[in-house]
């Protein structure tokens, strides 16, 4: 990890890139489970002062990527076995909602919002890149509770996107053809209006992927404090 620009024009705020550098660094395994986040060195490792570094760790903490623990303070979150069953169990509710919602949009702007998150995440398929296949497909998942409209919704999704991505690139060698296909489904469904077929697609595209990736994982995770029902 190399200093973060703190004088770049996009105008994101230096307490957002710092956020947005850690997440990424915590998804993508460079800080991988159990690293300590001391603000002094994450301060002059990014050339920035304490006080943003400060500030984003708090975001973080509240989106599960990491833990503050007494006397080690902040640390990468260890996932385990029962923390990607209960996500998914949340996103088999959650998602499901979405998908319905957001099909009860008016077609041009379902089109407008979900299409380009779709044509990404389909591109990145077709080129083979799996860091940003990972990436896309969240970020497609992402566009559907935004286009649902439902504020407490996108507010109830909001803190476990991130864990969401996370998964995603933890469960990469899923094969992402069969992911693109049942998402280019899913994407139809919604911008026809189709709100029934939305929702049953929705619900079968997640559970679809709640054993495999128990299974890719029940050698790389713990188990957790109880036994997990979809590992075996």
């Amino acid at each position: 990890m190399t200093s973060i620009d703190s004088d770049g024009p996009d105008g994101r705020s230096l307490v957002t890139k710092v956020y947005e550098y850690l997440r990424d660094g915590i998804i993508e395994g460079e800080l991988p489970p159990g690293t300590r986040l001391l603000e002094r060195e994450l301060s002059e490792r990014l050339a920035v002062s304490r006080i943003p570094v400060r500030e984003a760790l708090p975001q973080l903490e509240a989106e599960g990527l990491i833990t503050t623990l007494p006397r080690r303070g902040s640390v990468v979150t260890q996932l385990t076995l029962r923390d990607i069953d209960e996500l998914f169990s949340v996103r088999t509710s959650l998602e499901v909602l979405a998908a319905r919602l957001a099909s009860q949009q008016a077609h041009a702007r379902a089109s407008a919002l979900l299409s380009p998150a779709f044509a990404r995440a389909e591109l990145a398929t077709a080129q083979g890149r799996q860091t940003e296949i990972a990436a896309a497909n969240a970020a497609f998942h992402e566009a559907i509770v935004n286009l649902s409209g439902s504020r407490l919704l996108i507010s109830m999704m909001a803190p476990i996107s991130a864990r969401v991505r996370w998964l995603f690139r933890l469960t990469s060698d899923r094969d992402p053809g069969v992911l693109c296909a049942e998402h280019r489904e899913l994407h139809e469904a919604i911008c026809a209006g189709d709100t029934e077929l939305a929702a049953s697609l929705a619900f079968v595209h997640v559970e679809r992927g709640r054993r495999p990736s128990l299974e890719s994982l029940k050698d790389i995770l713990p188990p957790g404090t109880d036994p997990v029902p979809g590992a075996r």
